[in-house]
């Protein structure tokens, strides 16, 4: 037997070594030198995630997925880099959320500031699918081309949801739910039939917000007047020749035809990857003083971050979140943390976790700036409450400051399966999360005074994290979303910008120079694939371990996922209170 576990063990020490020196032939490789003079290539048609998991299960599912700050720092470093002398992007089809793509946008635009040349091409820009959102981030560009098959598919947003009330009533479950905030509309898609009116004021009001952003975006890239572009668009979709007519894009023409065009006006042909250049060149922010990078994303949730692709992908494990602080914390070498949040909330002890870090960590002299991503709402909001300054872009989702709570009856389901149930109790209130038995009057009457208190400690919170009167965050709170274009209006966001902005006012809160040089480090600090997957064989348990991917081998259930989401928030063990929101997709917005 020990000759067995000796051969085991120095298989699995041989198989290390080897991957290993994999690892580091794979490094010395990636960092091959770049070209005197090159022309960057952008493609994004793979999309992009907020935080690349270190779990090895997870690497491997994400294994060419590059994130927003991928894109973000490898234009910054080639607009200052003298071998760079122009950009090439190809505008395909991708699930970017508007908050990515004005970030992307921003950078094209400081990328082009330093005079050089940056060029897109498609196919087409939708046509005979929804193209808003890829037209928009076109627009960031000098010029727009398209083959003459293609076509421009603007044809303005419109935001749709299904209601499961019908479904539920057939299945006889009933939901027993209670929520504060009359916008906490959540919960409404399995309670309802179609919109409520608060409901649809709110949907409409960010749509509204971010369908003038859309407008005003490429009314000032195009050169257009805004009442122009509206009208455009309520007569789209444009075929390819109509979408030249009217000054939308530049040239009708193919691949091998716009690289013939900039390798004319930049006199090189040589051509590499923008994520190979980003390998090569190095990321910048590497030098200086140090700003610790925390990311937040994900449903909030105790216990330690994880990869679930059932629920979207990543969890924001407050274990892991908190531990990241303290590790920052107790650098010396960190002046300010950089704290990014992409999430719609989740658990409000976890959200409460985090947000006692944020406090820790300034209480220790660590100025924390929030960087909110695609959606920072309800729990996700929370936890950048206390933060020195909160940076979201235009289009970010944020707000949703309410709760919602409660269970679902399953009773009728059972009947109608056959089963049956029976129960003994030895307190009054020892039934009050049964699925087969309503509430008792005293036990609903506990229950709402559990709403109350949270959604009084939210809006307390908040009300003295962002220094406002708590009446006036009562007003803009109800469980109401906003896009950050909005909620800076409000007093909940107080810049709006991505990355960028938010290493700016962290340098300005630690008392750095705004032009001296600061090196990122991402906390907790990054394992290689090597490490991890040791960590893994030997049963480590360490506070720094960021994925854990044993829910990866999941299913995934697209169509049925709102309604998992909500036995999964509402199920037996959870808690009675939730600090979430409904994910935001549009149809025919991207």
């Amino acid at each position: 037997m020990k000759k067995l576990v000796v051969r085991i063990l120095a298989t699995i020490g041989a198989w290390v070594v080897i991957m290993a020196i994999v690892g580091l032939l794979s490094s010395f490789l990636s960092r091959q030198h770049v070209p005197d003079s090159v022309v960057l290539e952008m493609d994004l048609g793979r999309g992009l995630v907020e935080y690349l998991p270190a779990d090895p299960v997870a690497s491997l599912m994400f294994e060419k997925a590059h994130t927003t700050r991928d894109v973000v720092d490898a234009l910054e470093r080639a607009a200052h880099d003298e071998r760079v002398v122009g950009l090439l992007a190809r505008i395909s089809p991708a699930r970017l959320g508007l908050a990515q793509i004005q970030e992307i946008r921003d950078a094209v635009h400081r990328f082009r500031a330093q005079g050089k040349p940056a060029l897109a091409y498609a196919e087409s820009l939708g046509g005979v699918g929804p193209g808003n959102g890829v037209y928009y981030l076109a627009t960031a560009f000098d010029e727009i081309h398209i083959q003459p098959s293609g076509g421009v598919g603007l044809t303005g947003l419109m935001v749709e949801s299904t209601f499961f009330q019908g479904t539920l009533e057939k299945l006889g479950i009933e939901p027993r739910i209670g929520s504060r905030g009359k916008y906490k509309n959540a919960v409404n898609i399995y309670t309802q039939r179609k919109y409520t009116p608060p409901h649809k004021e709110a949907v409409q009001r960010v749509m509204d917000s971010q369908f003038g952003q859309l407008v005003d975006g490429i009314a000032q890239a195009r050169g257009l007047d805004q009442g122009r572009v509206r009208a455009l668009i309520d007569t789209g979709p444009f075929l390819a020749q109509d979408a030249l007519k009217a000054g939308l894009v530049d040239g009708l023409a193919y691949r091998d035809e716009v690289y013939d065009t900039l390798t004319a006006r930049t006199g090189q042909d040589a051509r590499l990857s923008l994520f190979t250049y980003l390998d090569r060149a190095g990321r910048p922010h590497t030098e200086g003083d140090s700003i610790a990078l925390i990311y937040g994303v994900g449903i909030v949730q105790s216990g330690k971050t994880s990869y679930d692709p059932l629920f979207g992908g990543p969890t924001m494990g407050a274990d892991t979140v908190a531990a990241a602080f303290r590790g920052a914390v107790a650098d010396t070498d960190v002046r300010a943390i950089i704290f990014r949040v992409d999430s719609r909330g989740g658990s409000p002890v976890a959200s409460e976790t985090i947000w006692h870090e944020t406090i820790r960590a300034q209480q220790a002299g660590k100025p924390v700036i929030v960087s909110m991503g695609n959606v920072a709402g309800s729990g996700g909001y929370l936890v950048a409450t206390a933060a020195d300054k909160i940076v979201a872009q235009p289009g970010t989702i944020t707000g949703s400051i309410g709760v919602f709570g409660g269970k679902m009856l399953t009773a009728g389901l059972s009947e109608k399966l056959g089963l049956s149930s029976d129960e003994v109790h030895t307190s009054d209130n020892a039934t009050m999360w049964s699925s087969n038995l309503d509430f008792s009057p005293a036990q609903w009457a506990k229950f709402n005074q559990q709403l109350d208190w949270i959604y009084q400690d939210f809006t307390t919170k908040v009300a003295q994290g962002r220094k406002l009167d708590h009446a006036h965050v009562l007003s803009v709170a109800e469980g109401r979303v906003w896009t950050g274009e909005d909620a800076r209006a409000h007093g909940l966001v107080d810049e709006l910008g991505g990355f960028p902005v938010a290493l700016r006012l962290a340098k300005a809160a630690a008392g750095i120079a705004a032009d001296a040089p600061v090196q990122l480090r991402l906390f907790p600090r990054e394992r290689s694939f090597v490490a991890t997957l040791l960590a893994r064989l030997l049963d480590e348990d360490t506070e720094d371990e960021v994925y854990a991917p044993g829910a990866a081998l999941r299913p995934t259930l697209h169509a049925l996922r709102p309604l998992v989401r909500l036995l999964h928030d509402l199920g037996p063990g959870s808690e009675p209170g939730v600090l979430t929101m409904p994910e935001w997709e549009m149809g025919g917005k991207w």
